[in-house]
């Protein structure tokens, strides 16, 4: 049996200081003691259950934070103002100057900039690679190794990493394998896979409203707490602090996360096979012949499906553009970045989240100029939704 992140979710019993059922919001930048000897312990990260300083935790922060540890089947967690302030003060806190990363060349735009041009200042050295390609991350590994990173599934070419062998790799290494997770929550539970640690962009699918943006890292206790130590935790001395409001409003929509993958993937993968009996080339991890196809079935938890995320190719981004901007003059959805809406969103992502990767790496990896990635909403109706694409495809020349 699959275990059910929802469910887990649903267990805690979460109330607010007056019996809320929706625990209280708590909007203190800085806790009161009553005894000076309770504020130096906390200081120093001995006094359980006290809050310092919002920076450091506050109560709202920690409901989610406890929801997330239920989600993943981590031992702790945190939670910050992005997903890539998740990313960043992650591996900030597991690489010092002069360290190593192995990372999938295929990845996040954002996290393909920090990791190309942004860690050089601090001495740090990135080989990428094709993560689908376990010989390769094994040829990468070196004496100042720390990190393998890479996505469950990668964006935008939707590529499935091998998480369990992945995480093989690095044991044998002594290294730690880190895993953004923010296409597939509760299809894939990484840290349950193997991964030492969990990265989310809870902006995006977890939120699912497109009105906030906000990250997460969920690990060990030992983990979090280093990132948290007032005297060296990269999330506490960087500062990215989730503002507890957004905390309150993420955790409510947590709630309906295992309805919403449900709904996503099940539209995505009625699109993804309208597009392929089109004859449109079209890449879905749902589809039987997607090269990772099989070992996400051996990964996922099959109850939320293969996720919301398409990829079409339309050869040219001059063609990729004229069919984007007919689908929303149509109503099938919005030409914007991200993900994770309750409506349709397509972007061309060669042009838009994975502009940072210089062109000549965009074509090593495989991404073509034409493709537009379609993060599939809730749509009741989604045969409505594709008679709306097939008359904008019909036009094209």
């Amino acid at each position: 049996m699959k275990p059910d992140p929802s469910t887990k979710i649903f267990d805690l019993l979460q109330f607010g200081e007056y019996g809320d059922v929706n625990p209280s919001v708590c909007d203190s930048a800085t806790f009161t003691f009553m005894q000076a000897k309770t504020m130096m312990d906390t200081f120093q990260g001995e006094a359980e259950g006290c809050f310092l300083y919002s920076r450091h935790w506050n109560p709202s922060n920690k409901y989610l934070a406890d929801a997330l540890i239920a989600m993943e089947g981590t031992e702790s967690a945190w939670v910050t103002a992005s997903g890539m302030a998740a990313i960043t003060c992650a591996i900030l806190q597991i690489c010092n100057s002069g360290d190593h990363i192995i990372c999938s060349l295929t990845t996040y735009g954002g996290t393909f900039a920090f990791l190309y041009n942004y860690v050089k200042k601090f001495n740090i050295e990135v080989t990428f690679v094709d993560i689908t390609k376990l010989d390769e991350v094994k040829k990468a590994i070196r004496p100042n190794s720390k990190i393998i990173y890479t996505e469950t599934m990668t964006n935008p070419l939707l590529q499935i990493s091998d998480i369990p062998a992945l995480a093989r790799i690095a044991d044998e290494h002594n290294l730690k394998l880190v895993v953004d997770n923010t296409f597939t929550p509760m299809i894939v539970a990484p840290f349950k896979l193997g991964a030492h640690v969990v990265v989310y962009s809870m902006t995006k699918f977890i939120n699912g409203k497109n009105d906030c943006v906000a990250g997460a890292i969920c690990a060990s206790h030992d983990f979090i707490n280093s990132l948290s130590n007032v005297n060296d935790g990269t999330a506490m001395l960087l500062g990215p602090a989730l503002d507890p409001l957004r905390s309150s409003s993420i955790l409510k929509n947590l709630h309906t996360l295992h309805i919403r993958m449900k709904q996503h993937s099940r539209n995505a993968d009625y699109l993804a096979r309208k597009f392929r009996e089109s004859g449109v080339k079209t890449n879905y991890p749902g589809l039987e012949e997607h090269k990772g196809h099989q070992k996400l079935k051996e990964m996922m938890n099959p109850d939320f499906g293969f996720g919301g995320l398409i990829a079409i190719d339309m050869v040219t981004a001059e063609r990729a553009s004229r069919l984007m901007e007919m689908m929303e003059i149509a109503g099938v959805g919005y030409l914007a970045v991200s993900l994770g809406y309750f409506k349709t969103l397509f972007s061309n992502s060669g042009k838009s989240t994975s502009s940072e990767v210089p062109e000549e790496i965009q074509r090593e990896m495989g991404l073509s100029e034409g493709l537009v990635r379609f993060s599939v909403g809730l749509d009741n109706d989604i045969e409505n939704t594709w008679q709306k694409i097939k008359g904008c495809l019909d036009k094209m020349d």
